[in-house]
């Protein structure tokens, strides 16, 4: 499972020239599914959304309040896309969780959302269909979450502690 979160101003979704969704400050999610996500996946992916220190305190401290912290709301936009790996030059979709799955994990995903948060604070788009995402990116800060990591985690026998990221 990959999101793309975004700390953003404002964000919208609009789908057949129509607005379906909007928040003001908040995390704008880009959710990517994978065909082995399990529930532990998802549920690991929330508790870390919802706690994901992205914000400033009241004393100008960084990155020391979550979404939740400060009652804030969420856009969530499922998009399998991030889901890739290249053939050569051309994504490779794959890896993706097939659409009838994948539209019931990321109801789920929703659902373990707004039950773990505050309901009318948790918006979405319109699952499979083609979406105008609209966002006032705050900072910027655009950061990942991927559960599991999809970082090799294969030392380079040749690198030294000292030069390892």
């Amino acid at each position: 499972m990959r999101l793309v979160v975004q700390r953003v101003s404002s964000a919208s979704v609009t789908v057949n020239e129509e607005v379906v969704s909007k928040i003001g400050r908040g995390l704008c999610v880009l959710v990517g599914l994978q065909d082995t996500d399990t529930h532990d996946d998802l549920l690991w992916m929330v508790n870390k959304l919802l706690k994901f220190r992205l914000f400033d305190d009241a004393s100008g401290k960084r990155w020391a309040k979550g979404v939740q912290d400060l009652g804030l709301e969420i856009l969530c936009v499922s998009q399998f896309t991030l889901c890739y790996e290249m053939k050569g030059n051309k994504p490779d979709y794959r890896r993706a969780m097939a659409g009838e799955e994948a539209a019931a994990f990321y109801k789920t995903f929703l659902k373990t959302l707004r039950q773990k948060y505050e309901p009318d604070k948790v918006k979405d788009g319109v699952f499979g269909a083609m979406m105008q995402v609209g966002i006032v990116n705050d900072g910027p800060v655009t950061v990942t979450l991927d559960h599991p990591p999809l970082h090799n985690t294969k030392k380079n026998s040749n690198s030294s502690p000292s030069s390892e990221v």
